[in-house]
């Protein structure tokens, strides 16, 4: 099917360039018109109604953008944008316009020659179906009303938010959705992550036609989807607030993980944790790891976080959390000098992003599982060979007994084989702490914790962090934190009672 083509480009090079490879290549091509600056290209745009327009982005500017975006919803070409700048503010405005593609300068002539194509295959289908393509701005809705609070967007509009577990392949879905064939549909709308589909309030079987989508949606991909369902049985609330709800119980998928459809028509809320390892929960994790007690930790793994029931936990505290352990791992890897090995390392950078990005709770446990495991393995190979670093595993042994009164210099260098005066100079170079100093300030962290988190009398504290006589403690403490135990233990209890007060 034959279009018309706008180029607009500011560098003269450009254009001709852009121009010269539409000619040359097999798309039907009805005319080429270019533009060289913004005022140019409202002219030839108003004056020639293009189908499909190829757009420096750069050229538009802020106060012109308005005009641009309502002039681009009321004739709806196919777009293709271009840019000098690799930036999201560009990304977002591409995906705000529904572009079939951003070209970032300097493109190669296969990728210019690539969205030629696209574009005039979308051309192809738009003129096909004689006008039933689904466009993503409406007369009462725009991407505005889902990002921003407008209380004239309001109305009982159904909402389904889909998800594919790879960002990768939301361009994809978005295609595949458009071509569906929904009834009482409204809207669609693709965002960076997602893709949000508005029904009308008449549409009676909103979960039935997302379900009948998923099994076909499988049949044709391999990538795993999720989709969440929400109900606009509340006039009041603007899509706004509808977005935002089914945005966050999107988030459940973290704990459920994909193919499934989950409907609600509530705003779920998380339960607080604390994201990192208490003091005892760390020298459980030194204990662990220096037993090599792969069992002991899958199981301490598996109660912690493949247990959790609703209410959940705010999935970034427990990815926190994670990386709290992981840092116990590190330095578990420091001990045997583990980080010098490069597959060791590699693994360790993989379960580090596994972390942060995985989008299902399950399998990044499961993936530091095994990782624990192959260091296992290499951590035993380290010891035949005699590779331990006598400071890392030194300061395990402190931070696992510093609980006793009785702990000194002598017993920790003893542990390592280390003659305890030059034990003594390798920790001052490695932490810039003499023993004394160093084995204090682990105390005195364990002391605020327990003052802050437990009722226990100062005597018990003070025995609790390795001191017998509770008046040296009390001295030690106040010379190390500036205030008295007890006046420490008042003041938090103060600050949580107005804390809570205030809310």
């Amino acid at each position: 099917m034959e279009g018309k083509w706008l180029i607009a480009d500011r560098d003269l090079n450009e254009r001709e360039g852009l121009k010269w490879l539409l000619k040359t290549s097999s798309i039907p091509v009805t005319n080429i018109f270019l533009a060289s600056n913004f005022q140019e290209f409202i002219v030839l745009f108003e004056k020639e109604t293009p189908d499909v327009v190829l757009m420096e982005l750069d050229m538009i500017g802020k106060q012109e953008w308005y005009n641009f975006r309502e002039l681009m919803q009321i004739y709806d070409p196919i777009l293709l944008f271009t840019s000098a700048e690799a930036t999201f503010e560009k990304a977002r405005l591409a995906i705000d316009m529904l572009a079939l593609e951003l070209m970032i300068k300097p493109f190669s002539t296969t990728k210019v020659k690539s969205a030629y194509q696209k574009a005039s295959r979308k051309l192809g289908t738009k003129n096909a179906t004689n006008g039933s393509y689904h466009t993503s701005s409406y007369k009462d809705m725009s991407y505005e009303a889902l990002f921003i609070p407008q209380d004239s967007v309001l109305g009982n509009y159904h909402m389904a938010a889909f998800q594919t577990e790879s960002i990768e392949t939301i361009d994809k879905l978005y295609s595949f959705l458009t071509e569906y064939p929904f009834k009482d549909l409204h809207g669609i709308f693709a965002i960076s992550d997602m893709v949000v589909l508005i029904f009308k309030e008449t549409c009676p079987n909103v979960t039935e036609q997302c379900q009948k989508v998923m099994r076909k949606w499988e049949e044709e991909f391999s990538d795993p989807l999720a989709i969440v369902v929400h109900k606009g049985n509340n006039s009041t609330k603007t899509l706004n607030q509808k977005y935002m709800q089914t945005r966050k119980m999107l988030e459940f998928t973290y704990y459920k993980g994909y193919q499934q459809v989950v409907e609600l028509d509530y705003s779920p809320d998380w339960v607080h944790i604390d994201p990192f390892l208490a003091p005892p929960e760390q020298r459980a994790w030194v204990d662990m790891l220096a037993n090599f007690d792969l069992e002991k930790i899958k199981k301490w793994l598996y109660d912690e976080f493949l247990q959790l029931k609703e209410r959940y936990p705010d999935p970034g505290l427990v990815r926190i959390r994670l990386t709290s352990i992981l840092a116990q791992v590190r330095r578990y890897m420091m001990t045997y000098n583990l980080d010098e090995d490069q597959s060791c390392e590699q693994d360790y950078r993989y379960i580090f992003n596994s972390i942060l990005y995985d989008a299902v709770l399950y399998r990044t446990v499961q993936n530091l599982i095994l990782f624990i495991q192959k260091l296992f393995l290499a951590a035993q190979a380290s010891i035949r060979n005699f590779k331990q670093d006598p400071i890392e595993r030194g300061i395990a042994f402190i931070e696992a007994h510093f609980s006793n009164s009785h702990l000194r210099l002598e017993d920790v260098a003893q542990y390592v084989d280390r003659n305890p005066s030059y034990f003594s100079h390798l920790l001052i170079t490695k932490t810039g702490s003499s023993f004394t100093d160093f084995l204090t300030r682990i105390r005195m962290k364990e002391a605020k914790r327990l003052l802050t988190e437990t009722n226990m009398p100062i005597k018990e504290v003070s025995n609790q962090v390795g001191f017998q006589n509770a008046n040296y403690f009390s001295r030690m403490f106040k010379e190390a934190i500036g205030t008295s135990p007890r006046e420490f233990r008042m003041k938090k209890i103060n600050m949580l009672q107005d804390e809570s007060g205030s809310e």
